[in-house]
C-alpha cells in the first residue's frame, strides 16, 4: 500500500493508503496538475497543465502539449510507468487529459482520464 493523496487521515486516525493502481492514478494526476515553481523544494517539479485551459485552441498547441505532458510524466514516474499515449482536449473552460500506460511493477496497461475545469 502507498499513501494517499491528497494526504488525509483515514477512519482509524492513521496516514490514508491507496492501492497500486489508485496510487499511480493519483501521482499522474500531482505530475500533470503541479505547476513548475509551486513545489518549494523542486520547483521543476510538474507540468504546467492547467495553463492549457487558457490558451487557445489549435492543432499546434494540442500537438505541444501532448508532448510536454508525456516527458513531464516520463521524467517524473519513469520509475513507476511507461507512458505509451497522451490525448489533451482543451474544451471551453475545461482540460480532458487521457494517458495511456503501464505500470511497471505490474505490468499492466492502464488508462488515466483527468479533467479540470476552470470556473469564475
Amino acid at each position: 500500500m502507498d499513501v494517499a493523496f491528497p494526504y488525509r487521515v483515514d477512519a482509524r486516525g492513521r496516514t490514508a493508503e491507496s492501492d497500486l493502481d489508485t496510487h499511480v492514478r493519483e501521482l499522474i494526476e500531482q505530475v500533470l496538475f503541479t505547476a513548475p515553481g509551486e513545489r518549494v523544494n523542486r520547483p521543476a517539479f510538474g507540468s504546467g497543465a492547467m495553463q492549457l485551459v487558457f490558451a487557445p485552441n489549435s492543432d499546434a498547441l494540442a500537438a505541444a502539449a501532448q508532448l510536454t505532458l508525456q516527458g513531464a510524466l516520463q521524467l517524473w514516474l519513469a520509475e513507476r510507468v511507461r507512458v505509451e499515449a497522451v490525448e489533451v482536449v482543451n474544451d471551453e473552460a475545461a482540460l480532458r487529459i487521457t494517458v495511456q500506460y503501464v505500470v511497471l511493477r505490474t505490468q499492466e496497461r492502464r488508462t488515466a482520464r483527468v479533467e479540470r475545469e476552470v470556473g469564475p
